[in-house]
């Protein structure tokens, strides 16, 4: 069964995390994807490539995981005849993704305007810190960076005085994420106008976002809000809680579920009707919490998880990687796949979260080595001839 984005050609000239994780899920959609890398690869593939507990047989988690269903060919785009060799590939090609810092694109002769001459239907996309323009868009920025400009870290943690950044990066990964976006409807768009265009997707702005109601809700009240840990500013009880054996959370957000909890925890200082309304329960909030927390530890997560799920109380194991990764509804929706390296090694990784009716999800083709595929694509899709191949690397233009 074909792939949703079968039929698509993308050039890939990412490195790292931003713009590689969005070619990945363009990749894992089907699409052709074609990494250009400098001659001696692109920095990711050194990235835990010698760690004996992160790596398979040379290659990194980072690469493994963020170049599967790509293939490789190296170019040496500073070179005239390496950027012809570029061109050629664009004339055939349908986006072209980057994340290199503001300028190079135009630097190196690859941008919108330059590659339109070459394929008016090309769609170019850019993931970068700021944008392609503003007053701070030179500034090199990478995932904290982000995170902390757009306001997140200052919301994030248990105390005002110290800033946190969320565990996962969010800053690059919401960069890809939205790339994705931004060139699906470009794609959408150039059904109708038969014409490409630029996609330019700036980190901090995904931040921006991101922070969505609460930003609404400071032009409404001028307040900064601050970090309140794992609680909520509204609804009560929304913590972390402690049990015998570790953590779970519970998020009561309407009445219906307080009234749900009382009957799972059989506590006599929640039998006060004041506390059957929101108000009531955020104006004894410390209480509320710190009496549940003390209720519940004296028993083990799953006994009260148990109990939580059979009233339907929203609530959940504060799980480890490990057993997030174990989950029976992980696995059932098959969200860990193999990752296989070249040589017919493999470990596992996250699989593809965007489920389609019709096309079922496919088995990951292995990262590609340095370079694998250059003969491959320059003979299939150019039609060099052996002669023409081995001279441009020769010349150091292609490897």
């Amino acid at each position: 069964m074909t792939q949703p984005l079968t039929g698509l050609r993308i050039l890939d000239l990412t490195h790292m995390l931003s713009g590689p994780y969005g070619g990945m899920i363009l990749a894992d959609l089907g699409a052709e994807t074609i990494k250009i890398e400098p001659l001696q690869g692109e920095g990711t593939r050194k990235l835990l490539a010698t760690d004996p507990n992160n790596s398979l047989n040379g290659m990194g988690a980072y690469y493994l995981t963020l170049n599967r269903n790509k293939k490789s060919v190296l170019i040496n785009l500073k070179t005239e005849q390496g950027l012809e060799v570029f061109k050629d590939l664009v004339a055939k090609a349908d986006i072209v993704i980057s994340n290199f810092g503001a300028g190079v694109p135009e630097r190196l002769g690859i941008d919108y305007k330059s590659l339109y001459k070459v394929n008016s239907r090309i769609i170019t996309c850019t993931v970068s810190g700021f944008g392609s323009d503003g007053p701070g868009s030179k500034r090199p920025a990478f995932d904290q960076v982000a995170q902390a400009m757009g306001g997140g870290m200052s919301i994030t943690g248990a105390d005002a005085t110290y800033p946190m950044r969320a565990g996962i990066p969010i800053g690059d990964l919401g960069g890809g994420m939205f790339g994705v976006m931004g060139i699906l409807a470009a794609l959408y768009e150039r059904e109708r106008s038969g014409v490409g265009q630029h996609v330019d997707i700036s980190m901090l702005d995904c931040q921006i976002s991101m922070l969505n109601y609460m930003a609404t809700m400071y032009f409404l009240s001028g307040e900064d809000p601050y970090p309140i840990g794992n609680s909520h500013f509204v609804h009560v009880p929304y913590n972390t809680f402690s049990c015998s054996d570790g953590s779970i959370v519970i998020a009561v957000l309407t009445d219906n579920f307080w009234q749900n909890l009382k009957e799972v925890v059989d506590c006599p200082a929640f039998d006060n009707t004041k506390y059957d309304t929101q108000p009531g329960r955020w104006e004894d909030r410390d209480m509320i919490n710190s009496t549940l927390n003390d209720f519940l530890s004296t028993n083990t997560c799953r006994y009260w998880l148990t109990k939580l799920e059979s009233k339907r109380v929203p609530c959940a194991p504060v799980n480890s990687l490990s057993q997030a990764l174990s989950d029976e509804q992980v696995l059932h929706r098959n969200m860990i796949v193999d990752l296989k390296h070249p040589d017919g090694s493999k470990t596992k990784g996250p699989g593809n979260p965007i489920k389609l009716s019709r096309t079922d999800d496919k088995m990951f083709t292995p990262a590609p080595t340095l370079g694998q595929h250059t003969d491959e694509v320059m003979t299939d899709l150019l039609g060099f001839s052996a002669e023409k191949i081995a001279g441009l690397k020769k010349q150091g233009f292609i490897k």
